[in-house]
């Protein structure tokens, strides 16, 4: 029996077998954030032959303020859609699904960039940039909210099969899930339970826009891995929180420390993570961090470590590393 290919459901989204590609910057859209030809020859060239179940698409800011570098992709503004649809044809007639992700940068954004105030939950510096935001107020926090429904109703419109809210690698999200970068003391902040609310109104807000069976994928940064920061007991509620707001699948990567663990070198170094995630939730978890060998995936799946491998470098080192892959385990 090979896990890697066996099949999984997750409510409304069926997939073929484990394998996803995660998401992975390119900063080869246009200039105005719309899709470019680069980017549609990438993603071909990764979803060729279908192989990899699932390729969630690098983030995409959701309003100029929550850009986070040039040349990313924009889900922006509804002038976006049609150039996405192009996207999700790409990859779907190549025989994988599509999720699209949706970011606000928070105050890991730059004003020379955006043009705009840098903000964040909290005016102190940025725990990895150093700058100093302007703090949100709570109708600053209601708009970006809305921001984050908009964005989804254009994901669904482009014909994705699921959207992705990313809360991870120290964007806004993810710095309102940090108590490094949170340092609020309304609603907003505090516990785990209050650094959280403002995930569970965009959930809420990203639901009613794509309506009951379109899948919600949540990206968790779930340890920052630094003193004073994130825990994994943090995520576990969080985590269980997610789930009854209506996550079908959640994504576990760094917060903080980014996509990488500071001194790991095995293999699926956020197992210890998703491990524990995965022990306090029934919606399916994806394992990501530095897998580049099947029988590692296999392993990781049969220990039930998590319910999904997400493959990034190697497969955008090599792009028929998922063929290879799959290949190898029938």
């Amino acid at each position: 029996m090979s896990y890697l290919i066996t099949p999984i459901k997750a409510k409304h989204l069926t997939l073929k077998n484990r394998l996803i590609m995660p998401p992975m910057a390119t900063s080869k859209s246009e200039i105005d954030g719309k899709v470019s030809k680069d980017i549609l020859d990438y993603y071909d060239e990764k979803s060729r032959g279908g192989y990899i179940s699932l390729i969630i698409i690098e983030h995409s800011f959701i309003s100029e303020e929550g850009k986070a570098s040039n040349q990313q992709l924009s889900i922006a503004k509804d002038n976006v859609v049609e150039k996405l649809k192009e996207l999700a044809d790409v990859i779907h007639r190549n025989g994988s699904k599509a999720v699209m992700q949706i970011n606000h940068a928070g105050s890991a954004a730059k004003t020379e960039v955006t043009g705009k105030e840098v903000v964040g939950p909290s005016a102190i510096p940025n725990p990895r940039m150093g700058n100093i935001p302007k703090e949100l107020t709570k109708k600053d926090i209601e708009s970006i909210t809305n921001d984050f429904k908009e964005a989804a109703r254009r994901v669904r419109e482009a014909g994705f099969d699921a959207v992705e809210i990313h809360s991870a690698h120290g964007y806004l999200l993810n710095q309102f899930f940090s108590p490094l970068s949170n340092k609020r003391t309304d609603e907003y902040g505090g516990d785990i339970k209050g650094r959280i609310k403002i995930h569970l109104e965009v959930i809420k807000a990203v639901r009613e826009a794509v309506g009951e069976n379109f899948p919600i994928l949540l990206r968790l940064g779930a340890s920052d891995f630094m003193e004073g920061g994130s825990t994994v007991d943090d995520s576990k509620l969080a985590a269980q929180k997610f789930e009854n707001a209506g996550i079908d699948i959640l994504d576990i990567s760094g917060g903080f420390c980014g996509y990488m663990m500071p001194g790991a070198c095995e293999q699926g170094y956020f197992s210890p993570l998703t491990k524990a995630i995965k022990e306090v939730v029934s919606i399916p978890v994806i394992l990501t961090g530095g897998i580049n060998e099947a029988y590692v995936a296999e392993k990781l799946l049969e220990e039930e470590k998590a319910d999904l491998i997400g493959v990034g470098r190697a497969i955008y080192k090599d792009s028929d590393w998922a063929k290879k892959a799959i290949e190898s385990l029938k």
